[in-house]
């Protein structure tokens, strides 16, 4: 690894501030509460500074209700930590107080980053979602509320870990927000209530797409020298499945959970196809595209529609059909102002049948799910996603494994699963090798549907 003498010394340092800081920590109930009168900021620690940690650390200072303050951040990538601190800081300012000696770095920085807080603070995880169980059982023994990014599992035998942790956490009271944020957009819940007041009669048929070129760290190229495989899958956590889900869970997860919301109801099995084309000399483990079939209990299907590949059609929306009529969930990605409702089954945009359009002023829900838990943490109003943050991801995988291994998967079956993608991933530290060992030629092994059909590599 490059720079690891640097890396080490200052690790080295970093732990021994932790420990410091660790004693610091106020005393008291771990049941979260209302910080008292004199002093009601609300402090919270960024664990995972890429994109999109950065992001909801940016949307978290931005509520309104009262003042929050960046006050620690954890990665393992000195480069993310920094360029994040930056970027926060140029655009929050004062509400931004990390001294390098609340910036931690490693695989255990994560415990450091939430010594920081006191019971009641808030914790945003946005590492890779392998991770989320291992930092949200921390969070619950510190009684911290948690902000956790989207995906929150992998695999079953993590979805039944976070099932339990979410049942802990709300045992103690802990308000935790999960990062699906269109169940909190404002369209996307009154097109909600109309469908449960029959507007569209009974849901027969969903339909969902997301269909673009390369984004992310969809793929990968060979690992370069300096850096260990762990490090690299956990770089590019696109591109593994034990990291991340894969592209899969990442990228189409939004599409199921908008389209099971509106369903109200989670499918109970999985058929698809997939494959990969366009590959180079890319080592990551994902399909190029996928095509899903999700059955309900009551026989209505979502056709899951996935691609990335360079110079294709693109699109990004999700639709529903009814015996009244359709609907338009959402287009143009996550757009917050777009549902609409038909009196037919043409869901042209273009179409005259409207017999609803939202047209209230947008709300941008990456903000609406922040103020959301915020309000909660001061109104001390029950607030946990858990549990649908575990299913929709859970969901995701049961997909994900019906295209790669190409059979039907049940909810059941995925849910009692006995195959951990990274078991012991709550023990990783700089030297452990990568849950997923590369062979000779430095390649990792790829899905082969019909050939590996009892797990996925």
């Amino acid at each position: 690894m490059q720079n690891e003498k640097t890396t080490s010394n200052r690790r080295s340092f970093l732990k021994t501030t932790g420990k410091i800081t660790a004693a610091t920590v106020v005393a008291g109930s771990v049941v979260p509460r209302v910080h008292a009168a004199e002093n009601n900021t609300i402090q919270v620690a960024l664990i995972g500074c890429g994109g999109r940690g950065t992001g909801a650390a940016r949307d978290a200072l931005s509520v309104q209700n009262g003042p929050v303050k960046l006050v620690a951040m954890a990665d393992v990538f000195q480069n993310r930590l920094d360029n994040s601190l930056k970027s926060l800081k140029k655009i929050k300012g004062d509400q931004v107080d990390v001294p390098e000696d609340r910036q931690f770095i490693g695989f255990d920085a994560y415990r450091q980053a939430m010594d920081c807080l006191r019971p009641g603070d808030v914790a945003i995880f946005a590492t890779p979602p392998a991770f989320r169980w291992v930092h949200f059982g921390y969070a619950i023994g510190k009684g911290l509320n948690v902000f956790m990014e989207k995906p929150v599992t992998a695999d079953g035998p993590t979805t039944r870990k976070m099932l339990a942790l979410g049942k802990q956490s709300i045992e103690k009271n802990m308000k935790v927000g999960v990062g699906l944020m269109c169940r909190h957009a404002l369209d996307r819940i009154e097109l909600l209530d109309r469908i449960r007041q029959g507007d569209v009669g009974d849901i027969v048929l969903m339909r969902a797409y997301r269909l673009h070129g390369p984004v992310g760290f969809f793929a990968s190229p060979p690992k370069p020298e300096g850096i260990s495989d762990l490090l690299y899958q956990v770089q590019r956590f696109h591109s593994f499945i034990w990291a991340s889900g894969g592209c899969y869970n990442d990228f189409y997860i939004h599409n199921i959970d908008e389209c099971c919301m509106m369903k109200d109801a989670w499918p109970v099995a999985a058929q698809a196809l997939g494959g990969r084309h366009y590959r180079g000399d890319s080592v990551d483990q994902n399909f190029d595209n996928y095509s899903v079939e999700y059955t309900f209990a009551d026989g209505a299907r979502l056709f899951l529609e996935g691609q990335t590949i360079a110079n294709c059609y693109s699109d990004h929306s999700s639709w529903l059909h009814g015996t009244k009529g359709s609907a338009l969930i959402s287009v143009s990605g996550h757009s917050y102002d777009k549902c609409r409702i038909f009196s037919d089954q043409n869901t042209s945009i273009d179409n005259q049948n409207i017999v609803w359009k939202y047209s209230k002023p947008p709300v941008r829900s990456y903000q609406k799910e922040w103020d959301d838990l915020v309000d909660a943490i001061r109104q001390d109003k029950p607030y946990n996603e858990v549990e649908n943050g575990a299913i929709a991801s859970l969901v995701s995988s049961m997909g994900r494994m019906a295209a790669h291994t190409g059979r039907i998967v049940t909810y059941d079956e995925i849910l009692n699963s006995d195959h951990e993608l990274a078991p012991d991933i709550d023990k990783l530290t700089w030297d452990s090798p990568a849950p997923l060992p590369a062979d000779a030629n430095g390649k990792y092994p790829v899905p082969q549907p019909g050939i590996v059909t009892d797990r996925e590599y």
